[in-house]
């Protein structure tokens, strides 16, 4: 009995030190014994020696408390780490869209995270925009004492009339002027706000201009969405409802009809366009092999060629060519795909590091990268003399071609990563996409829908906008296998996409990102992706664009517009015949008369009338236009 007794008393006391213990711990007390701060609950990194404190069960329900910020990755931080600066959730999610940075921070724009001023110009981008490195920034003259004392009066020479210039030189959107988040250095953005800013220049903004008591605030008419701060772009009810693969017209309703284009026929799902013919092809660069697989991930094991590395590729499909140029080689070879199995043929050798090629099928030609040089050169699909086309570049990542418009599309990915698009001959360069966009490294056309699809790797997101630059929306987000992003491709109603974190090839939906697929699992890392499909490259007259707006008249109104013109130009010759008739046929009054209106005067609208006499030469009348120059 007294053992018994004994031993429940050891029991008791047993469970009393471990209740002590766990009320001695003021955060997570670890399973298998330790205790870590509550900070170190669920933030990615195990802290206890048994990895308790990122397990399922520990995090898998976790909730935020009212006094915690809600990371992105699931971490909860206290709110008071909300917008102080500093990056406490890991994945800057507590110091995004903060619009009130503190005078010792800096924002990244538009609307960006607070960054601590010792993060500027550490030779290391932290905004999305790499905007803390930029040269307005890290290259200005150090401030003078008489320049900070008057940093009131902000230097205005060299900016523009939508910026506001700061005393270090740099300039700022107005928009950013007395939005209680200081920009300049100095904070000079922030001082004197009780004015009426939409006074000067509208405000920067692009319509409407709205003063507030503290600052103002841009908007925009019905019909259109403030964009970037201060501009207003028009709503496209097609591309805001994104039902439709292709065509889509826009009803009276505020809705829109879907269509195919030809080849194409509509498929079970509303809007979804389905081509006829042969089954697309998706061809993938690995460290092992080029190889070819179906949209729907089945191999074709005779259609594969061995490598070392992985590569850049582009198709030619009326020859069924494959142009390859191995990673850091400096060659490009053509592969005939139609042979069994596919053997490598040099067509240009010692072009530098080659990044990205694209296939103008129409012209013949074909375009590459060099991220060492920084340029694009062209050359001829058989291999002769290439040509230099665009330098000056940061580091280019990827191309793409649309010959019907006679445009080529590039990505840089350097210090200012921005996506930009010039004309065929390299000329009239304009950039479609500078802001919130971090390491693009892949694009892809839909050219049903006269959009541009680009891969960004730091972001871990696939987005879009039409070749204007404009009704940009990301489609696509990291699920854990969009860490490391190397090739895109858009076909049909999908966006197809290879990761070298999880070694694989996916689809997803591209219009809302549903459907996820893993098409193939990879041993190695893969690299470049390209689809290929007759579709994709039609043959037909290239059609060169008029504007920079890339606007194509359709087929219809440009027919009824030519008949208009040719009308117009049939009735003036015969308004010019039935004048010239009318004057040959006309009985002349005297000699004299027809000598005085051939020397003196060329003016048809002198004939017939009484003439003065004779004093001297005709005087021209001159009338003056006056031109408004506002």
């Amino acid at each position: 009995m007294d053992h018994l007794h004994g031993r429940f008393i050891l029991v008791h006391i047993l469970t009393y030190c471990v209740i002590s213990a766990e009320k001695a711990c003021p955060g997570f007390s670890c399973v298998g014994g330790g205790c870590v701060s509550s900070t170190s609950l669920c933030d990615g990194s195990p802290d206890c020696p048994d990895g308790s404190d990122e397990s399922q069960h520990n995090c898998g329900g976790r909730r935020c408390q009212g006094d915690e910020f809600a990371c992105g990755g699931g971490r909860c931080v206290p709110l008071r780490h909300r917008c102080d600066g500093a990056d406490h959730c890991g994945d800057g999610s507590d110091e995004a869209s903060c619009l009130n940075c503190t005078l010792d921070a800096f924002r990244c724009p538009p609307s960006g995270p607070c960054l601590p001023r010792a993060k500027l110009c550490d030779g290391r981008p932290d905004c999305p925009d790499g905007r803390d490195e930029g040269g307005f920034l890290c290259h200005a003259p150090p401030l003078s004492s008489s320049s900070s004392s008057s940093s009131s009066s902000p230097a205005i020479a060299s900016c523009g009339s939508s910026e506001y210039g700061c005393s270090d030189g740099s300039c700022l959107p107005l928009s950013w002027r007395c939005d209680r988040s200081p920009d300049c250095l100095d904070g000079a953005d922030e001082r004197d706000c009780d004015q009426d800013e939409c006074a000067v220049a509208n405000g920067g903004c692009s319509h409407q201009c709205l003063d507030l008591p503290m600052g103002f605030m841009c908007a925009c008419p019905s019909g259109m969405r403030l964009l970037r701060d201060n501009q207003c772009e028009e709503i496209d009810p097609c591309l805001e409802h994104d039902l439709c693969d292709q065509l889509c017209v826009s009803t009276r309703d505020g809705g829109s009809g879907c269509g195919c284009n030809a080849g194409y026929q509509l498929g079970p799902g509303a809007g979804q366009c389905r081509a006829n013919g042969v089954t697309a092809q998706l061809l993938l660069s690995t460290f092992e092999d080029v190889q070819s697989i179906t949209v729907s991930g089945r191999a074709d094991r005779d259609r594969t060629m061995r490598t070392t590395s992985p590569g850049a590729m582009a198709t030619c499909v009326a020859t069924n060519t494959l142009y390859w140029a191995p990673q850091a080689k400096g060659s490009i070879f053509r592969v005939s795909m139609d042979t069994s199995p596919w053997t490598p043929v040099l067509v240009l050798r010692g072009q530098g590091s080659v990044s990205a090629l694209a296939v103008d099928w129409i012209h013949r030609q074909l375009y590459w990268s060099d991220q060492q040089n920084g340029s694009v050169t062209v050359g001829a699909l058989d291999g002769p003399e290439p040509r230099p086309l665009i330098g000056g570049l940061q580091r280019p990542t990827a191309l793409a071609v649309e010959p019907f418009l006679g445009l080529l599309f590039w990505a840089e990915s350097g210090i200012f990563p921005k996506i930009r698009r010039a004309g065929l001959d390299g000329q009239d360069v304009v950039t479609l996409v500078a802001s919130s966009i971090s390491n693009p490294v892949a694009i892809s056309l839909d050219v049903p829908r006269q959009l541009l699809f680009w891969a960004d790797q730091g972001a871990r997101s696939v987005s879009r906008v039409d070749l204007a630059g404009r009704h940009r929306k990301t489609v696509l987000k990291s699920n854990g296998y969009m860490d490391q992003l190397s090739g895109l491709a858009v076909f049909e109603g999908q966006v197809y996409w290879s990761d070298g974190g999880s070694r694989s090839v996916c689809s997803r939906d591209k219009h809302n990102g549903s459907s996820f697929r893993v098409l193939l699992q990879t041993s190695t890392p893969p690299g470049a992706l390209v689809v290929t499909h007759p579709l994709l490259q039609p043959t037909g007259v290239p059609v060169v664009p008029q504007s920079p707006a890339v606007e194509v008249l359709p087929d219809a109104t440009f027919a009824w517009i030519l008949s208009l013109i040719v009308f117009l130009c049939a009735l003036l010759l015969g308004l010019m015949v039935c004048w010239w008739w009318r004057v040959e046929l006309r009985p002349p009054r005297t000699l004299q008369l027809q000598t005085v209106l051939h020397k003196e005067s060329q003016d048809p609208l002198l004939h017939g009338a009484p003439l003065a006499p004779h004093t001297g030469t005709v005087k021209e009348t001159l009338f003056k236009v006056d031109q408004d120059t506002d």
